[in-house]
């Protein structure tokens, strides 16, 4: 079988896949025949030939797939009749925290932004396949620690945590709604059913739209209860 061959069985079983395929499984089709340098230059390759088109192949957490070109996103919204998921403000918040401090505990969570989080809040980003717990940490309670998954990359597009917008470490409180909150939001994929807004009374926003409509106050606003505040461990290592 000659590289253009291979080439074309790359190309055709992942525009068929229904998710991203990893190096490994590629190389099944090929029964050990193709080795993984010679994939990764294939899959280069692909990239170079479709660089012109719409469509556009990425590698991302969970391996490579092919997907729409981000600018051609709201074209493609008006084929769809469904309305955008819905999440409040304090859900996105909640997630950017996560994304960018994790691991993390609640307690954690409500000492960045000074609101007590809602139960509901964690569990709706856990449904939504973004956050999921990791651990316990060794102290008084054993809180559980809160980290984003490879599904949460998968839906951003990014191979890595590494890949997030960088922000300065002392500045994610302050700007969480012009910093990596929308940053987070204008990047998922939310065309899946998702739960609605843990509370109704919360005004919502819609991920993917650059405007955040104001936060009617769902989170009561008091000092943080007195949860463990010792130095978080090292970043969640997310599985390639």
């Amino acid at each position: 079988m000659n590289t253009q061959d291979s080439k074309r069985i790359l190309e055709t079983a992942l525009l068929c896949a229904g998710e991203p395929l990893t190096l490994k499984t590629l190389g099944q089709m090929f029964e050990g025949a193709v080795g993984p340098d010679t994939l990764r230059q294939m899959l280069a390759d692909l990239q170079d030939e479709w660089a012109p088109k719409g469509i556009e192949l990425v590698s991302v957490a969970s391996g490579w797939r092919f997907q729409s070109r981000p600018q051609l996103k709201p074209y493609l919204d008006k084929l769809r009749p469904e309305k955008p998921p819905r999440y409040a403000r304090a859900t996105l918040e909640t997630l950017a925290i996560i994304a960018y401090k994790q691991p993390v505990t609640r307690g954690d969570i409500e000492d960045i932004r000074g609101v007590t989080v809602n139960s509901l809040t964690i569990k709706q980003l856990e449904d939504r396949g973004w956050v999921e717990v990791i651990g316990h940490r060794e102290t008084v309670g054993r809180p559980a620690l809160l980290a984003t998954t490879q599904q949460f990359l998968d839906d951003l597009g990014l191979g890595s945590l590494s890949a997030l917008p960088e922000i300065a470490d002392d500045a994610l409180g302050r700007a969480m709604e012009d910093g990596p909150l929308l940053a987070l939001t204008q990047a998922a994929d939310v065309t899946e059913d998702a739960t609605a807004p843990a509370d109704p009374a919360e005004q919502a926003v819609v991920i993917g739209q650059t405007e955040a409509a104001p936060d009617a106050g769902t989170d009561q606003a008091q000092p943080s209860s007195t949860h463990d505040t010792t130095e978080h461990d090292d970043g969640h290592a997310q599985s390639q």
